[in-house]
């Protein structure tokens, strides 16, 4: 073939198991050979709407089978796939539209009225999942389509969170993303047989390529959820018998919470994964409790997303991220720790799109990307998250890093979730700040709760005063937003 790329997959995957079950969904079931057909009528059809290679074709729904098809009908053609995150409000998702250039959208029908709100200069067709893109497929020429794609064209623009200001576009080229299926399938040792919960938005790229492309890849079942709920996770994993799912915590932690829980029927379970945010201890201890492989890695869209990996034979390093992954490379700078986390390897986006000022800064003359993660390791090489480099508090002269507070913290019984920011303080330039969600029914003042910090971390790490509040705000990949928490609650306080 002269495609080299996710375009090819489907094919691929046809002429070796055809009559396997690809993809689950609701109801319905698609067969390797089906989806290849449904895709190769689809690139047809992108053809006819004037798609051609390089063309940004865009996506814009919940989780649906129309996603995969899109992504490998766009690859097909040589065209480039900008999953856009359905959370978005219209002003953000036209930013993105307009940044990538994309020429055709493709959104779920409920994206109806936000799509019809949006001016977009280079838009040249928006087609409708359900209705609209089936009578595509159908019309669709089922002849074999082989443009030439190499293994360096760029196959997705995945817009990073923006959490710190405007999205970038990380150019994510499909041997970054094949390479990162290549070491999802040595550090979790797939099988053909595995059915995944795809549960976790697939515009987030630790859900599509970290769980649904390597088992696609490798020939098994993704069992596609439209948004996820405690509830139905419990009952597709009973159902279908899944063998392995990804989460962020929040998602784990509130399958751990749910009155099923205790009772769930997760005997099919081999393996589930977690990251996307810190995991608290308490969340791992409570599913190896149930005597589960509860595995966490550490990653990023700019990457693939895959980084490091703690795998099955390293699992007592509870609070490790693990080492990194087999075809990935990982140094830290500096002789002292913790040092920023710097990445090479051939799952490493390309760069960002149409911000050459943005790549150099990231990459540097020596090509490798600096994270803005700060990291410590152990005398065995594993690796230990302490917090985003951005988010550390300096206070005094001696820095604190959030991610290890709110470690701490979450293990007080009455707290449900929290995050920890720096604000202004006349002594001390900057001390800590707690924002807290109690448990329901819960009970604790701020007192209590910075008391039970006192013997556990240093007096200078424990924050001066806490805000309690129902919700933490968070991205579509589970992370808190930071950024809105300083907005809310960074002015300087009196202590408590």
């Amino acid at each position: 073939m002269r495609n080299e790329g996710l375009g090819s997959w489907p094919a691929r995957r046809a002429r070796m198991t055809p009559d396997r079950t690809a993809v689950i969904f609701e109801d319905r079931s698609w067969t390797y050979a089906r989806l290849h057909e449904r895709v190769t009528r689809l690139a047809h059809a992108f053809r006819g709407l004037g798609v051609r290679p390089g063309d940004r074709v865009a996506y814009l729904g919940p989780n649906h089978p129309a996603f995969l098809e899109t992504l490998f009908a766009t690859g097909m053609l040589g065209a480039i796939l900008v999953p856009l995150n359905s959370r978005l409000a219209g002003p953000e998702l036209e930013f993105m539209l307009t940044d990538s250039g994309t020429q055709v959208l493709v959104h779920g029908p409920e994206s109806a009225g936000t799509v019809a709100q949006m001016r977009l200069a280079a838009l040249t067709r928006d087609v409708a999942v359900g209705g609209d893109l089936e009578q595509l497929i159908a019309g669709g020429s089922t002849d074999p389509l082989d443009e030439p794609v190499g293994p360096d064209d760029v196959c997705m623009i995945m817009y990073t969170s923006g959490t710190t200001g405007r999205p970038k576009g990380a150019m994510i080229t499909h041997a970054n993303v094949t390479w990162n299926c290549v070491n999802v399938l040595l550090d979790i040792d797939l099988t053909r047989d595995e059915i995944t919960l795809v549960s976790a938005p697939m515009f987030h790229t630790a859900a599509l390529n970290m769980t649904c492309l390597p088992t696609l890849l490798k020939g098994g079942t993704a069992v596609i959820m439209p948004s996820f709920s405690p509830d139905s996770a419990f009952d597709l994993i009973q159902r279908h018998r899944v063998s392995w799912m990804f989460g962020v915590p929040a998602m784990f932690t509130a399958m751990a919470r749910s009155p099923r829980w205790a009772e769930a029927d997760l005997s099919s379970v081999r393996i589930l994964e977690c990251g996307g945010a810190p995991v608290p201890e308490a969340l791992i201890q409570t599913y190896r409790a149930r005597g589960l492989t509860f595995l966490q890695g550490y990653g990023m869209t700019e990457a693939a997303p895959g980084v490091l990996f703690l795998g099955p034979e390293a699992a007592d390093r509870v609070g490790s991220a693990g080492k990194p992954s087999f075809f990935t490379d990982v140094r830290m700078t500096g002789p002292d720790e913790p040092g920023e986390i710097l990445v090479k390897g051939p799952n490493v986006m390309k760069g960002y799109w149409g911000r050459a000022d943005a790549t150099r800064e990231a990459f540097g003359e020596d090509r490798w990307f600096r994270t803005g993660d700060a990291a410590v390791t152990d005398e065995d090489g594993f690796f230990y998250i302490v917090d985003r480099i951005k988010d550390v508090i300096i206070s005094g002269g001696e820095n604190v890093y959030p991610a290890e507070v709110e470690a701490v913290l979450y293990g007080h019984p009455a707290v449900a979730d929290c995050a920890v920011i720096g604000v202004p303080d006349d002594a001390w330039g900057e001390v800590g700040k707690a924002v807290v969600v109690l448990r329901p029914d819960a009970r604790a003042d701020a007192a209590e709760l910075l008391g039970s910090l006192d013997g556990r971390l240093a007096k200078y790490k424990i924050p001066k005063s806490v805000e309690f509040t129902g919700v933490l705000p968070r991205g579509a990949s589970g992370k808190v937003l930071k950024q809105e928490l300083r907005q809310a609650y960074g002015a300087q306080t009196e202590r408590t």
